[in-house]
């Protein structure tokens, strides 16, 4: 009988765990700390400091967390009339508001302290930066309100690489900020897709998405618009920044051309569904395979290889041109 007490016990802490960990919504958060280490890696030109990498990511791990949570508490009422979403920790009854906004609170402070102490109070002040736009920005202000919510909302999704660019340096530049345009850029294309996948639930709830507002055609034409901004825009990295090289052009243009592809048959198709989630997941595998690009490219061993590779193909024509 006591064995069976202590089992349940177990078991229900383990629910209990499981819900608050839902809260933070854990699949979002490895894109943002991907987006994280692509910066840090350019900044510190591919020898970042390993403690210093984990230091951050963890930081920005709570920070990222600390925000869902809070989007979770503000959106329980929405929550519980959609029935994707139904089954969350708050509209389920698992988790009280009260306590998940402790919960919140304190992993934003600990995010805070963290980055604050291991890296840096710049680091640390715009983690948080994340958090507050995120939650009054754009849960608070533009979610429920404008179509717009998205474009505009994006910015919180695209501070990430400042956070690991200023861990690293300390200060912000142009690099920073063009990670952060990228990935603005990106963001209306990836949700819009997910919006065209899910848009009754959205207008079931009365949040005026783009694809509620105004239409699937109008949506799919936005979506082609800003892929064609953001594919050009991810090169600028190459020139004329010149932080990236060919490695990661290459990639870049490989990857941005199936980008534009998806989104054009999506242009021609705009109430498929099944194209919008094969644009949406791929939006994703984009923004990751990008971000590794950056780092591959940033790696001194590649920069070896290409030199090498280069030396040889030079002593191979002069070879070739001394017999002709």
């Amino acid at each position: 009988m006591v064995s069976t007490n202590v089992y349940r016990k177990h078991e229900n802490f383990l629910k209990v765990i499981h819900s608050y960990y839902q809260l933070t919504k854990p699949r979002i958060i490895p894109l943002l700390l991907i987006t994280t280490a692509a910066a840090m890696w350019i900044a510190s030109n591919g020898q970042v400091d390993p403690v210093l990498l984990l230091v951050t990511l963890l930081g920005g791990t709570l920070a990222a967390a600390s925000a869902q949570t809070l989007n979770c508490i503000y959106d329980r009422d929405i929550d519980y009339d959609m029935l994707r979403t139904r089954n969350r920790p708050i509209p389920s009854g698992r988790v009280q508001p009260v306590h998940a906004l402790v919960f919140a609170i304190a992993l934003g402070l600990l995010s805070f302290t963290l980055l604050a102490l291991f890296a840096n109070l710049l680091s640390a002040l715009l983690a948080m930066s994340g958090i507050v736009f995120y939650m009054l920005v754009y849960t608070h202000f533009l979610k429920r309100h404008t179509s717009q919510n998205i474009v505009i909302g994006g910015a919180a999704g695209s501070i990430p690489p400042l956070v690991g660019w200023a861990a690293v340096t300390g200060d912000l530049g142009w690099t920073p900020w063009l990670l952060f345009a990228i990935i603005f850029l990106w963001t209306p294309p990836h949700f819009w897709a997910l919006a065209l996948m899910i848009r009754d639930d959205y207008a079931q709830v009365n949040i005026p998405m783009l694809p509620v507002v105004a239409g699937e055609e109008y949506t799919t034409r936005q979506i082609w618009l800003y892929t064609l901004i953001v594919v050009p825009a991810s090169l600028l990295l190459v020139y004329p920044l010149g932080v990236s090289g060919v490695i990661y052009g290459v990639i870049a243009v490989m990857l941005g051309a199936i980008f534009i592809k998806k989104a054009w048959l999506l242009l021609n198709n705009p109430g498929d569904k099944p194209l919008a989630k094969s644009m949406f997941k791929y939006s994703i595998l984009y923004m990751m395979l990008l971000c590794t690009g950056m780092v591959v490219d940033s790696l001194p061993v590649t920069h070896q290889v290409i030199s090498a590779s280069a030396n040889s193909l030079q002593t191979l024509i002069s070879a070739i041109s001394s017999f002709t």
